[in-house]
This record gives structure tokens, sequence and C-alpha cells, in this order.
């Protein structure tokens, strides 16, 4: 399916316009869109193997508290190594080749041999605001349970971010969301500008964590972010 664009604008293009897209995608060649200017979000929704399906609802269901945070050389690292306590669970072959070839992607994208990884389990909204991260640019991935919610460039204000512009009201009240929420698909794989895209003041992605469900009470969360 060909990539299509939320909140385009008719203005002429410029460095940074006045309204950033995003681009949705079942193509994982679209991630390169991140360096369109007027991109600032490229979401690629994927159908998950089987087997990594059984791995994260195995993993999940015991309800383990996983907090996984390391800088690795993307040629040397093993990623066989991950979560290796799971091992003995069917799919974590799958699931960590899965890993491996978005951290290769990733790199490769960026021209970079270093990269930030961090896999977690979460029981509830670590981040329940929306809010933009303080990063050039991050990989997510919800491998199961609720993925990320954001808003369409056009349909947030942000002078409602933060709790001085939102005056502590809860973004449902502030103003903040003009339009709706958006949700990313399990398994989807998204590239997020943040606040430091190009080193500067940068309107990156307005997003936030899911609040968990009875039906969907935990997720495993993989990040990738730049080494500067």
């Amino acid at each position: 399916m060909p990539a299509h664009r939320y909140a385009m604008n008719a203005a002429p293009p410029r460095e940074t316009p006045a309204v950033r897209t995003a681009v949705v995608s079942d193509d994982i060649a679209d991630l390169a869109c991140i360096y369109q200017p007027d991109v600032n979000l490229c979401l690629i929704r994927r159908e998950p193997e089987p087997a990594i399906l059984r791995f994260v609802g195995g993993l999940l269901k015991r309800g383990d508290a996983i907090e996984s945070s390391q800088t690795l050389s993307v040629e040397h690292f093993d990623f066989s190594s991950l979560l290796p306590e799971y091992r003995a669970l069917e799919g974590h072959d799958p699931w960590w080749r899965d890993v491996a070839r978005l951290t290769v992607a990733f790199c490769d994208l960026f021209e970079t041999g270093s990269v930030g990884l961090r896999l977690r389990t979460l029981n509830q909204a670590m981040c329940p605001r929306f809010h933009v991260d303080f990063v050039p640019c991050r990989l997510v991935c919800t491998y199961g349970g609720l993925g990320t919610e954001w808003l369409a460039d056009d349909e947030v204000d942000r002078s409602k971010l933060g709790l001085a512009g939102s005056k502590g009201l809860a973004d449902e009240d502030s103003g903040l969301i003009l339009g709706r929420v958006r949700a990313m698909p399990a398994h989807a794989v998204a590239l997020m500008k943040g606040a430091t895209w190009a080193g500067r003041d940068y309107p990156g992605v307005v997003h936030r964590s899911p609040r968990p469900t009875s039906e969907q009470p935990r997720r495993l969360l993989l990040t990738l972010d730049l080494v500067l």
C-alpha cells in the first residue's frame, strides 16, 4: 500500500514548514521519508510473525518487570543475548532477529555504528501527558500491548504543552487536542523527530504513553536512540 500523509499543508515548502506531516506506510523503506523537511513522523505498519506474537504473549503473561538499557555497537553486538532469561520461550529467536533488523535499519538510515537500545515492560502510562521528546529522533516499536498515542500536527495546540501551557489541566481539558488521538498499532515501527532534530528547537511529534486497559494491561516497548 502506498504511503499517505496526515496534516497536509498547501503552503510553499520551507526548512521547517508551518505544519509537519506524518507518513503512514506498509513499506519499511519509507522510513527514509524522515529526512523530508515537512515530515516529522514515519509510521510503518507490519504484520507480526506468529512466533513473535507467541513469544511476546508468553513474556507479558509472566508479569515480570523488564528494564534493559544499553549503548551498543551494531556491528559487534550479539542480539541473541537480549532478554536471555526468556530464551526458553517459543519465538525468542525470531523476536531478537527482528530487533536486530530494526537496529541495523536505524543505524544505516542515520549512518552511525552505535545506538542506544532500551527494552522495557510497562503496566502503567510512563509518560501520560502529551509531550515532545528531547532527542533528535527516536524509533519506537510496541511489540505487545497498546501502542504509543500521537496527534497529527494540525490537530494540536503546541502552546498548551507542558504544565505552564496547560495551566495544570489534563490534556483533554486544556485545549491542546484539536482533533482525534491516534494510536500506533502493535508491532508497527515509528520514527519520531524530537525537539533537537538538526540540533535546534524543532516541533517534533506530540505523543504520550497509552493508559493500560483490563484487556491489555501490559506492553513490551523497544526504543532506539541516536548516540550523540
